[in-house]
């Protein structure tokens, strides 16, 4: 019996043996030999540690402990490895703690991380969160506009700085975005000048926001009115009566090639919108040619159009919540406007339209800005159609029915009453003359007596400025009073 038992003691026996040598004679697997003598050591490196412990502060949401430990690193070990991604992740703190003070110290990590680090691949990344920091602060069209346009310009950055970076297409999408926005700001001004007949200021705003934003949503709404201003503007012209038939040509031929422009504009380029029909009828009319859309033009605007999404009933209620702009109609492909073109202003329009009558009436072209022309020195009057004189220089010069101001007239006269002369000065007495002595009494009774009327002669003077203010008062209060009844 004990027999059966010697054998399993002694193997027993074996494996303690074995196992206190180190080797364990039941694994299968072959032992390897590690020529790093190190290689099971943990090594401690300080920067490291510091580093591990910030980013771990970071995922608890412990910004304040994060920055501090991160700062400390970047003090202290200027050479280190983890200062780049040490100063990164400190604007990553900021940018997570959010708020504008917040957001306001992520843009400056971030643009210091950029100015020391440009070459590196975070800086792309950092770019992206500076233009997505004035992203996140954009408003309504018709509220502020700066965080929008800073957020464009930020965009525009990072595709012009790092355009072989990964981030590029999330950027440009972003920046459709951003341009819907600035573009629906110009399409509403732009309409509410159309609107209100001040077809010169809608001309302004509407040809800029074309000009600058041809992926905008309603591109083709702003061309049509566009179009419609420069055709009320050939009506206007042709009815003024001031201007001269001689030069309304230039300026009907101007107006018509700027409207046929429009319009070629929205059959070109926004072929199978509604507007297109519309735009080809005002061509008909005008007896242009309708240009004809080319597959390619006919396929980008259908693309555009899938792409865009329109706002829900719930998502409407939601937006008159907060300040967030409505982004969904912004277009999905085309490249956005990188370069943007001079802005049309409506004093520019009006002065090109002077200057196109001006050339029509004299036969010679006007010199342009900066240049030097000959002007009289001597004052020159014109008068319009009403006979109502216009000075262009010099003093104003006095009607001759109207008589001159008498040196004798005093300033201080009240209205419509005759002018007075002057008094003469009272004689001076001097008391201390000895050759005098004999007739200061009579001059002192003589003194006395043109003090006297002089008195009368002032107080009378009083009396009557002190009724004619009276009557003024009382006018202008009437006046006042009417005045605030009916204002204009």
């Amino acid at each position: 019996m004990y027999k059966k038992f010697i054998p399993v003691f002694l193997l027993v026996v074996l494996a303690t043996t074995l196992a206190s040598a180190g080797l364990n004679p039941f694994s299968k697997k072959k032992q390897k030999k590690d020529n790093n003598p190190i290689a099971g050591i943990d090594s401690k490196q300080p920067d490291k540690v510091l580093f591990d412990r910030a980013m771990e502060a970071l995922k608890k949401n412990r910004y304040d402990v994060a920055r501090v430990t991160l700062q400390t690193l970047i003090n202290t070990y200027p050479d280190s490895e983890y200062v780049a991604r040490a100063k990164l992740a400190i604007g990553d703190a900021w940018y997570k703690e959010g708020g504008s003070t917040g957001l306001a110290q992520a843009e400056i990590e971030y643009k210091d991380f950029i100015t020391f680090f440009p070459n590196m691949p975070e800086a792309a990344e950092a770019q992206l969160k500076v233009a997505n920091i004035h992203y996140k602060q954009m408003e309504k069209p018709d509220r502020d506009y700066t965080h929008a346009k800073r957020a464009e310009d930020e965009y525009k950055q990072l595709v012009q700085q790092f355009p072989d970076s990964q981030l590029v297409p999330q950027a440009k999408q972003r920046l459709r975005e951003v341009q819907e926005v600035l573009a629906e700001r110009e399409y509403r001004i732009g309409r509410f000048y159309y609107l209100r007949e001040s077809y010169i200021a809608g001309i302004a705003r509407l040809k800029t926001l074309t000009d600058t934003y041809p992926l905008y949503s309603k591109s083709e709404t702003a061309l049509y009115m566009l179009g419609d201003s420069y055709e009320h503007e050939i009506d206007v012209t042709r009815a003024s009566k001031r201007l001269p038939e001689s030069a309304k040509g230039k300026v009907l031929q101007e107006f018509a090639e700027n409207a046929a422009q429009a319009y070629n504009r929205i059959v070109s380029r926004y072929p199978t919108s509604p507007e297109a029909e519309q735009a080809k009828k005002r061509l008909v009319a005008m007896h242009l040619p309708v240009p004809t859309p080319t597959k390619e033009a006919i396929a980008q605007y259908k693309a555009e159009e899938a792409g865009r999404k329109q706002m829900g009933m719930k998502g409407k209620i939601m937006l008159n919540m907060h300040k967030k702009p409505d982004m969904t109609a912004a277009a999905k492909t085309g490249e956005p406007t990188m370069e943007e073109p001079p802005q049309t202003s409506a004093p520019e329009l009006v002065k090109k339209t002077d200057s196109t009558i001006l050339a029509a009436l004299t036969g010679k072209p006007v010199a342009k800005d900066g240049d030097k022309t000959d002007k009289p020195a001597t004052s020159s009057s014109s008068s319009d159609d009403n006979n109502v004189s216009v000075s262009t220089g010099g003093t104003a010069t006095p009607d001759k029915n109207e008589a001159a101001p008498s040196s004798e007239t005093k300033s201080d006269a009240t209205p419509g009453s005759e002018p007075q002369t002057a008094m003469p000065a009272p004689a001076q007495v001097n008391d201390a003359a000895p050759d005098a002595a004999q007739n200061s009494t009579s001059d002192k009774t003589t003194s006395d007596k043109t003090k006297t009327a002089t008195a009368d002669e002032k107080k009378k003077e009083d009396d009557s400025s002190t009724e004619n203010k009276n009557e003024s008062t009382s006018k202008k209060k009437k006046k006042g009073f009417f005045h605030k009844m009916i204002p204009f």
